[in-house]
């Protein structure tokens, strides 16, 4: 088997050392354009209502066979059996992957070892949807008897990220509450979210699976204390619910075990905006949407586990990934949503892909030998336009894009809609063909401009081209619709954990920050390194902090 991926790669890194047979390079697109008037239909892609289209990026036929082989070379549908049969592989924590478990319907039979994942996924659905409804409706009331307006949601990572992009997608003044969501330790955070809240109608949720997690349990903490100040402390306990599995550390923290709702470790935080950790979308939302958010991710599910691969969207969308990362040596991608609702978005994948791929030995612990996860960063279009899309343009190195589009907007406002789309069509066009030296002489001769000028300004004005980009395509933005798009990146980064053979589910490498962080913590409390505990720039930096703080730090 070794023998026979060796020869797959080999086979992709043929192709994308090039030259093709027409002579242009192999990252050069707009020649494929010229060729194959009818590329758009041979590179784009549906699945229930989502278009993909990939004919913007240099992937030709030769070279989507030779990526297909690839995948089969890596048995990435074998290893896809297995994520669904809920073997453990995530092997460096021994545990099952079964985030699909969770927008399932309890009949689906996920199971992780003996362990029913389908009935566990039910029961727990089943409670969320009647604390959804008694909150709701009006049954569950504050300590003063008033109604819960808001939701708190306080989490970091997975447990933020996730709901707090799919809140901002998809509220609307009609859901039944607002939700807000405090991550960062920094109380600069909490300052902020602070003076818009009542605490008489405020309902708090803490979201850490172990009850431990530092940051979280620090802002929990400063939650409380408000609800405390205004409430007492029996009636800050009526105001808290908790995502957890630590049943002893939620009591102490005064939630009754009825509001606390659990989920299992075959969920990765960064995959885990189905399970309780969504709550706060369930109740901002409305049940019926979040069920809907649901079947639109297990829709996307059902067509990545039946769609053959050289039609399944999540397969084609990591196969583009590694031509542009491994054969063309690309090392970051721009997420380009164009639509305001989605400007979360680009923060919640770089958690789903840079903490599942940003890894540096294989699965058998031996060192990859090949690029694996590319940096990803975004922001909403038009917004990119006016800030790096210059470099995207012009840079020295091509930086492919994913550019999102939603054909139907949610407002009357058609005019700034239809310009919204132009700019988002216009970049991607613009990127694939640039403009040459040629083009641009033309443009400046015929506005009259002095030959001179001409040859000062022309090198400035030529665009490179040839800049890959994948466009998305949404008939409009709904919780379906936003299921699927979410499902299809967690479905990618799979596929590419199977193709570079990483361990996309384990995050070691957020761990030592944190046991450093330990330690230095008590000696800033104290204002004084301990001499010889930490290299000399962190000392250096901990007593200079400690000077600002008007700290006695010695030395």
């Amino acid at each position: 088997m070794a023998e026979r991926l060796d020869e797959a790669w080999g086979a992709v890194t043929t192709l994308a050392t090039g030259p093709r047979p027409d002579g242009s390079a192999p990252g050069s697109i707009r020649p494929l354009f010229a060729a194959d008037p009818a590329r758009f239909g041979r590179f784009s892609h549906r699945a229930d209502g989502l278009l993909l289209d990939l004919s913007k990026t240099s992937i030709t036929g030769e070279a989507m066979a030779a990526l297909l082989d690839l995948a089969r070379a890596a048995d990435l549908e074998g290893k896809r059996a297995a994520m669904v049969a809920g073997e453990p592989v995530n092997a460096t924590e021994r545990r099952a992957v079964l985030h699909m478990a969770l927008r399932a319907p309890g009949s689906a039979g996920f199971r992780a070892g003996s362990e029913d994942a389908s009935a566990d996924v039910g029961a727990v659905l089943q409670r969320m949807q009647a604390f959804c409804a008694s909150v709701q409706g009006g049954r569950l009331l504050g300590a003063t008897g008033e109604r819960f307006t808001d939701v708190l949601n306080i989490g970091i990572g997975g447990s933020d990220l996730g709901p707090a992009m799919a809140a901002r997608a998809l509220w609307t003044p009609g859901c039944p509450m607002r939700a807000h969501y405090l991550g960062n330790v920094d109380a600069h955070a909490w300052e902020a979210l602070r003076p818009g809240l009542d605490p008489r109608r405020t309902l708090v949720l803490v979201a850490s699976k172990t009850f431990t997690t530092q940051e979280t349990m620090t802002n929990a903490a400063l939650a409380r204390g408000w609800l405390a100040g205004a409430l007492g402390e029996e009636g800050a306990n009526a105001h808290l619910a908790a995502l957890s599995t630590n049943m002893k550390a939620t009591a102490d923290f005064g939630i009754a075990p009825d509001r606390v709702f659990p989920f299992r470790d075959w969920v990765g935080g960064r995959f885990s905006m189905w399970s309780a950790i969504g709550l706060s979308l369930a109740l901002a939302l409305g049940w019926d949407r979040f069920a809907r958010l649901l079947a639109g991710a297990r829709a996307m599910d059902q067509h990545f586990l039946s769609a053959p691969l050289a039609d399944n969207l999540p397969a084609l969308l990591a196969l583009v990934e590694v031509w542009h990362v491994n054969g063309l040596g690309y090392p970051s991608r721009a997420v380009l949503p164009y639509d305001e609702r989605l400007a979360r978005l680009p923060a919640h994948l770089q958690q789903v892909e840079m903490e599942s791929l940003g890894k540096r030995v294989t699965t058998d612990g031996a060192p990859v030998g090949r690029a694996t996860g590319p940096v990803v960063f975004g922001e909403p279009g038009t917004n990119a336009q006016h800030s790096f899309m210059q470099l995207l343009h012009q840079g020295t190195t091509p930086v492919p894009a994913d550019i999102i589009l939603v054909a139907r907007p949610d407002h009357p406002h058609a005019d700034s809609h239809r310009k919204l789309l132009a700019n988002g069509l216009a970049q991607s066009e613009a990127l694939m063909r640039g403009k040459t030296a040629e083009e641009v002489r033309a443009e400046m001769e015929k506005a009259g401009t002095a030959p001179a000028d001409i040859e000062c300004l022309l090198p400035h004005r030529v665009f490179p081209g040839d800049r890959p980009t994948a466009t998305i395509l949404l008939p409009r933005l709904d919780p379906f619709t936003l299921g699927q798009l979410v499902a299809l990146y967690e479905h990618k980064v799979f596929c590419l954990g199977a193709l570079w053979n990483v361990n996309a589910f384990d995050q070691w490498g957020v761990e030592l920050g944190k046991q450093l962080a330990g330690a230095i913590l008590p000696e800033l409390e104290k204002g004084e390194p301990r001499s010889g505990a930490h290299d000399g720039s962190t000392e250096g930096l901990m007593r200079e902090i400690g000077r600002l703080q008007n700290k006695t730090t010695g030395g």
